[in-house]
């Protein structure tokens, strides 16, 4: 059985020589160790009364008027990056940029396209920009989506020209990253209800993805797909960011998968520090993507209450870091955070527990920017930290930087669209809701979620770490 971290590889939009690597040499994939392996969650789950990830105390859900202010300049900030760093014709949002400088880049990610689309609501919504030049940008990306981009069976290719939409660097059409763009498009239908041909944009453009044909004849949805080879053989098949994917499949209007693709998926566990939850080995932004649009607050399917399951995976990292701080003393209460992102020697899917890549001590904002919900008072507090500690060298017109390690003096010169995106969109979740709220209204999720049957969870207030 592959490791649970191979589908974190293919899942962002991670650069693309990093991708076409990842396509071909997965064998490269850290190691576990013994006794580190994750366990089946029948196995794990006879050890406990109560559901995985159920302990006593709740986690502070206060943030200080400093974080709160912080987190507002970083959406600005961030929303800023979405609209300046997308083709004003295409609407389609750089892989990445230069913190300073202009990027003359080509290269598009539609995974950043997604949270692009998320973003420019959230700044209508605060006015970060204006309303209307927001809903027309909108407009545009959904059209050109539509009605210029190449695609196949509705999914798209992960990396395209930001102009033509013609596919770049030999990518694979992505099953994960078009769901990630269905996101942003979906919550754009709702947040932009008013708008008549936004919504039948949208409409058309989810009803146009083939589900049943990226199932490929299996239980469970390939990972994509490759004009000169076809599907490729691995699977969405282990817990991850893959659940909203799941839903929109299983919800789609007319080309539905079945509601026990749900059931098939492996929900393997970790365990760390007394802490047992549904994860495998990954990064950490597994646990956070799949949150940003569905709410899942309050509720709970035949498996688990996956938020509580994101708060005991976030608490396992904090730890995890903690424990990192005697190699790499600069890691602590008030600096910690690790998931995939740019280093000095390029892209790395790296991560913990089990410990996974070459750490070396570089520290990611976006680890605890996207964990905000989880555990608001320690995550705000890190950024914070970042701010105050780091200066300008990891603070810049677009927010945090990538990434960076001060015992190194290296900072990341780039901000990358997902790693923003995810900032953005869950510094908001915590402050209003604000995401949640609105695609949650897509009838489509909700009958998808019955269908699987998430029921309310009325344990919900006292699983938490």
């Amino acid at each position: 059985m592959r490791s649970a971290g191979a589908s974190g590889v293919l899942a962002v939009g991670a650069p693309a020589m990093a991708i076409a690597g990842a396509l071909q040499n997965e064998q490269q994939q850290p190691k576990v160790k013994p006794g580190q392996e994750p366990q089946p969650e029948s196995q794990a789950a006879q050890k406990y009364p109560q559901q995985l990830g159920a302990f006593i105390n709740r986690p502070l859900t206060q943030v200080s008027k400093a974080a709160e202010a912080l987190l507002d300049d970083l959406e600005g900030r961030g929303c800023d990056f979405f609209y300046n760093e997308a083709s004003p014709r295409s609407g389609m949002v750089r892989d990445r940029a230069p913190a300073a400088g202009r990027s003359l880049s080509r290269v598009s990610s539609i995974a950043a396209t997604g949270f692009g689309l998320s973003a420019l609501c959230i700044a209508a919504k605060r006015n970060y920009l204006r309303p209307s030049d927001c809903e027309a940008r909108v407009e545009k990306t959904l059209a050109f989506l539509l009605e210029e981009c190449p695609h196949e069976h509705g999914f798209l290719y992960h990396f395209i020209d930001i102009e033509s939409g013609q596919r770049m660097f030999g990518s694979e059409l992505s099953s994960i990253d078009t769901a990630l763009l269905l996101c942003g498009v979906l919550l754009c239908r709702q947040y932009f209800s008013g708008n008549t041909r936004i919504n039948a944009l949208a409409t058309t453009f989810y009803r146009r993805i083939d589900w049943q044909w990226m199932l490929n004849g299996g239980t469970t949805l390939s990972m994509g797909w490759l004009p000169d080879q076809g599907f490729l053989s691995h699977r969405w098949d282990i817990y991850s960011e893959l659940m909203t994917m799941y839903l929109m499949a299983i919800g789609s209007p007319t080309h539905p998968i079945p509601p026990e693709t749900w059931n098939a998926l492996q929900r393997p566990v970790v365990q760390f520090g007394g802490i047992d939850y549904i994860s495998g080995v990954a990064p950490l932004f597994i646990h956070q993507y799949a949150h940003a649009w569905c709410d899942y607050r309050d509720i709970k399917d035949l498996h688990a209450n996956y938020f509580t399951n994101s708060i005991a995976a976030t608490r396992t990292h904090q730890l995890w870091c903690l424990t990192l701080g005697k190699s790499f003393p600069w890691i602590d209460q008030d600096m910690w955070g690790i998931t995939a992102s740019d280093s000095r020697n390029g892209y790395r899917v790296w991560g913990g527990p089990p410990a996974m890549g070459p750490l070396d001590g570089t520290l990611v904002p976006c680890a605890a920017a996207g964990s905000l919900p989880f555990l608001p008072a320690e995550c705000s507090h890190v950024l914070l930290s970042m701010r105050e500690k780091m200066g300008d060298r990891v603070w810049t017109r677009y927010g945090f930087v990538d990434a960076f390690n001060s015992k190194t003096n290296w900072f990341a010169t780039d901000i990358l669209g997902i790693d923003q995106g995810i900032s953005v969109l869950m510094a908001e979740n915590l402050r209003s809701g604000f995401a949640w709220q609105y695609f949650m209204k897509n009838r489509e999720i909700v009958h998808a979620m019955n269908q699987v049957q998430f029921h309310p969870d009325p344990e919900a207030n006292s699983q938490v770490i």
